[in-house]
This record gives C-alpha cells, sequence and structure tokens, in this order.
C-alpha cells in the first residue's frame, strides 16, 4: 500500500524526455535588419540564449530543450519586449510588427502565453495610469497618493481573482506575481509584495503551495517556497511584536506537535483530541494530479483498520477552500483546512519539504515515521495497534 500512495505522490512531478524542444516561431513584419533576441528570464535576469537578423519576409524560429517545470522567455528587440512561458512541449507561434510588437501581437499555441500577453497588456495600462495621476497639476501629493493605492489595489484584485487563485498552479499564476510598474522613480516596484502585505502574502504562498504539488523541486519553485515562508514568517514576528501577551494555557508540554484547524463547517479539531488512536497525519492537495489514487489508497487503509483503532487526519492546502469542500464531503476522516498555506507553523513544525506528505503517529499522538521511512504502510500500521 505504501508503494501506491508513494507511486500516486510521484505522479504529480512532472519531468521531460531527453530530447523534447519547446519552439517558438513567427513573422516580425517592418523590422528587416533588426536582431531578434532569444532570450531566458533565469531568478537572475534575462540572459540571451540565441538571436537573428530578421530578412525581409521577417520569419524566425528558436528552438529550447523544454524543462521540467514552466519557463519563461522574452523575445526583444531593441526596448521591445513579447514576454512568454513554456509548460510544455509545444511550438508557439507570435506574430507582430517591429514597429509596436511590444504591446500589439498575436500568439497562437499557448493558452499561457495569451494569459502572460493579457497580464503584459494590463501592465501597460496600469504604468499609464500611473504616469497620468503622477503629472494631473489638479492633485496635490495626498490625492496623488490616495488615487495611485487606489488604482494599483483593483489592478492586484482583478488579477488576483481572474489569474493567480483561478489557476495558481499555471504559468501565468507565476508570472503575474513577479509584475512591475515604476512609480515615481528609475527602479522599477513589484506590484505584489511578499514582505508584510498580507494579502500579498497569501497569493505567494497559494502559488507556491500549487507549485510545491506540481513542479516539487525545481529551482523556481524552491525559490517562490522559500519567498512565501520569509513572508510568513515575517508577518507572524511583526503580529508578535504586536501583542507579547502569552497564554500559557495554549502551551503543551507533551511531546505532542498539536495541529489545530477547522473542518468545512468551521468546527476545530485537534490532533490530541485522536490520543489513544493510530493516527495517518496527511499534507495534502487535492487538485493535483494523482491525488484521486491517493485517496482511494488512503480509504482502503481506512477501511482496513479504523476499527483497529486507525484515524486519518487529512490536512488540506487547496488554494481555493470551496473545491477543497467539495472534494472532501464525502470523507469519513477529520478534513481540516489550513488557509495559511505553505507558509503555516504547521508546516514549519513537521517539517514538511514538499506535498503531499503523511506522517504516522502512535497512540500517544507522537511522530512515529513520515512516509520516506516507510516501505510497507500496512507493516507500519500494525506494528502500532
Amino acid at each position: 500500500m505504501a508503494a501506491v500512495l508513494l507511486a500516486a505522490a510521484a505522479m504529480i512531478a512532472t519531468a521531460c524526455s531527453s530530447g523534447e524542444k519547446y519552439n517558438v516561431e513567427g513573422t516580425i513584419s517592418e523590422a528587416e535588419d533588426s536582431v531578434l533576441y532569444f532570450e531566458h528570464m533565469s531568478l537572475s535576469g534575462p540572459v540571451a540564449i540565441d538571436s537573428v537578423r530578421l530578412k525581409a519576409d521577417g520569419t524566425f524560429h528558436f528552438s529550447r530543450k523544454a524543462a521540467a517545470s514552466p519557463e519563461y522567455y522574452r523575445l526583444r528587440i531593441a526596448n521591445q519586449i513579447i514576454n512568454l512561458a513554456a509548460d510544455s512541449t509545444e511550438t508557439v507561434t507570435i506574430t507582430a510588427s517591429g514597429r509596436n510588437m511590444g504591446s500589439q501581437y498575436t500568439v497562437e499555441g499557448s493558452e499561457s502565453c495569451e494569459k502572460i500577453k493579457e497580464l503584459t497588456l494590463m501592465q501597460q495600462q496600469l504604468q499609464q495610469q500611473i504616469i497620468t495621476i503622477a503629472r494631473d497639476p489638479k492633485l496635490g501629493a495626498s490625492a496623488v497618493a490616495d488615487s495611485l493605492n487606489a488604482v494599483v489595489d483593483a489592478y492586484k484584485e482583478q488579477v488576483k481573482r481572474n489569474y493567480i487563485y483561478a489557476e495558481p498552479m499555471k504559468p501565468q499564476a507565476y508570472f503575474a506575481l513577479f509584475q512591475t510598474v515604476y512609480a515615481g522613480g528609475w527602479q522599477p516596484v513589484a506590484i505584489f509584495s511578499p514582505r508584510g502585505v498580507d494579502d500579498d502574502i497569501r497569493a505567494f504562498a497559494a502559488v507556491a503551495t500549487s507549485w510545491d504539488a506540481y513542479y516539487p523541486g525545481t529551482e523556481r519553485t524552491e525559490n517562490l517556497h522559500n519567498i512565501a515562508i520569509k513572508g510568513m514568517k515575517d508577518q507572524r514576528i511583526a503580529k508578535n511584536k504586536q501583542n507579547q501577551t502569552v497564554d500559557f494555557s495554549q502551551i503543551d508540554v507533551s511531546n505532542i506537535v498539536d495541529i489545530a484547524l477547522p473542518d468545512s463547517h468551521g468546527q476545530i479539531h485537534r490532533i490530541s483530541d485522536l490520543k489513544g488512536h493510530v493516527v495517518l497525519l496527511d499534507f495534502c492537495v487535492y487538485g493535483v494530479e494523482g491525488a484521486t489514487q491517493r485517496i482511494m489508497a488512503m480509504r482502503e487503509l481506512y477501511n482496513k483498520y479504523h476499527a483497529q483503532g486507525l484515524e486519518i487526519y487529512q490536512i488540506g492546502y487547496d488554494a481555493d477552500e470551496h473545491f477543497w469542500k467539495t472534494q472532501t464531503a464525502a470523507l469519513p476522516w477529520t478534513c481540516v483546512y489550513d488557509a495559511d498555506g505553505i507558509g503555516s507553523r504547521n508546516i514549519v513544525s513537521y517539517n514538511v519539504l514538499q506535498l503531499p506528505t503523511y506522517f504516522l503517529l502512535g497512540r500517544d499522538c507522537s511522530v512515529d515515521k513520515r512516509d520516506v521511512q516507510i516501505s510497507d504502510i500496512d507493516k507500519a500500521i500494525r506494528s502500532l495497534m
């Protein structure tokens, strides 16, 4: 049974076979003799990986080995840019004019690239709004600040609703988190801040949670995970400084790493309430590939050992809470939801490095083993009965 659980978890990780390619091709008219650069948007900045001097017909073709997780590229002529995402081995076709390729182009073959185009055009509109407000002679300093905050907040709400929380595992969600604008200086300013802004931190955490599940261990996933964790940690430190009062009645002096979270009806369930049972503590995401098989394997374990004292305490980390509720409605064990995502103290306390992950707890609710230490889940459960 452990093999079923581990195999289901492994299905979440994606990998590309050797030789598979991501292709970008198309036509950029009115750009004869211009150099078109194909650049990789690495975590350290743009890196030119190929280029071509365009001929009269404006055709071009670039190819790149497909990666195990979404990667980001751009086409550039001088300061005109087209942003691209590679989330498979598709061929993306671009049609544009050298006169205005950064704002007026068509893209075919990739839904993610179409979404990134939408976000890019929206960001350009936001930038123009910022410039217009900043240059309005009728507005005083306070009115300018209020107006800028209003347009930026409206932009963020639209992007969170339609691009980040809608599909947090998609390339466009990650892309949206790192958009910038120029707001009164030469340096770009991040639209979403993972430092000190609660709603923004939650957005980072939602995407990080999904990427942990879909693309575990990749460079971008680990970077995003670290950003979200640091944001949540800084947020907790700031809140603790505001409230220095300690409720000593809540301190657990036993060896239990307790968790208290709400179910779909808001009722709080604690791991410590399950003392006297063997507990399978599961950190999971329901909306990923392999989740159904994993739940079926757990249901088999539950049916087999529940009468002998097995309980399952399953924590959901889906970005969409409503989706989580629908997925857990018919499950017979304890299902709770952690709204803090991967920045949760529960993730930190149990040293969860990727999702999904499970632990076996003894009848005293202390940790016996984690999934990577278990080769035979049936044997491990029976040894604790």
